[in-house]
């Protein structure tokens, strides 16, 4: 057994609840692997989160920005989020119930092949044969940002157009991220069971408002020069003009392990 430790970087209360949680699984008899920064801030061997899909499960301790940098190292090994005291979308399980929590789902492991989870979908981002990193939250393709940039788009959804014009880019979001980057960009809310994406375009000249779709459509954003291709505001592709990137359900989904999500509760910090 083999359980992923990851915690938000320069956070004391987060490396010391890290250092709890190690200590009692240890005691079972469990490998505990920390990443790179959290093993400095306790003084151990430290591991890096790319190599987190060796773990039977991964926990991440800290904000939804930990989450979803564990979520790229975990692959398809399941996630459990630890919040700091704040709910957040991603992060369901309260730092005084952490380590009991660890301790059930590891049980549930051992005795049952795996923990409780539930399964989010990720996207994928292609280009001319590439694919890039998939992401939890969002996929945006943007030109240059700010007056007098971005670029001409034109955005199809499963070969019908839904939008032609000039625009900074296009934000292609899971309902898992449409409480992210989506919503600062006027996007709509979408409760995690709805199977849909969501498209914002973003400071188009023709006004359109935000499209749900079915989350099984692929969409194509075209014509794009000196695009870039962000997943989840981390990684990053630029990708030659004129541009053409698919977006759709990536494969394999997440699966975050752990009590379920109270997102009505996790709402109030959007006030």
């Amino acid at each position: 057994m083999r359980v992923g430790i990851v915690a938000q970087r320069g956070n004391e209360r987060a490396a010391a609840l890290a250092g709890d949680v190690r200590e009692v699984l240890r005691d079972g008899g469990v490998e505990v692997r920390l990443d790179e920064a959290t093993a400095d801030a306790l003084d151990c061997a430290g591991h890096a989160v790319s190599g987190m899909d060796e773990c039977d499960l991964v926990v991440s301790i800290g904000g939804d920005g930990t989450f979803l940098f564990a979520a790229r190292g975990a692959g398809e090994t399941p996630v459990m989020g630890v919040n700091l005291g704040e709910v957040g979308f991603l992060n369901a399980t309260p730092p005084e119930d952490a380590v009991a929590t660890v301790e059930r789902e590891v049980e549930r492991i051992e005795t049952e092949g795996g923990p409780r989870t539930r399964t989010v979908p990720r996207l994928r981002a292609t280009n001319d044969g590439r694919t890039l990193p998939p992401a939890l939250n969002e996929v945006v393709v943007q030109g240059r940002r700010g007056p007098g940039r971005g670029a001409d788009v034109t955005i199809e959804v499963d070969g019908s157009s839904y939008l032609e014009g000039h625009a900074d880019g296009v934000l292609v979001a899971t309902p898992t991220g449409s409480t992210a980057y989506n919503l600062s960009e006027g996007g709509p809310l979408v409760h995690p069971d709805t199977d849909a994406l969501v498209i914002t375009p973003m400071c188009a000249d023709e006004t359109m408002p935000p499209l749900i779709v079915d989350g099984e459509v692929v969409v194509r954003v075209t014509n794009a020069p000196e695009a870039v291709v962000v997943g989840d505001g981390r990684t990053r592709e630029t990708i030659d003009p004129p541009a053409e990137v698919a977006i759709d359900r990536a494969p394999a989904p997440l699966r975050i392990a752990g009590p379920p999500l109270e997102f009505f509760s996790a709402l109030d910090k959007l006030d």
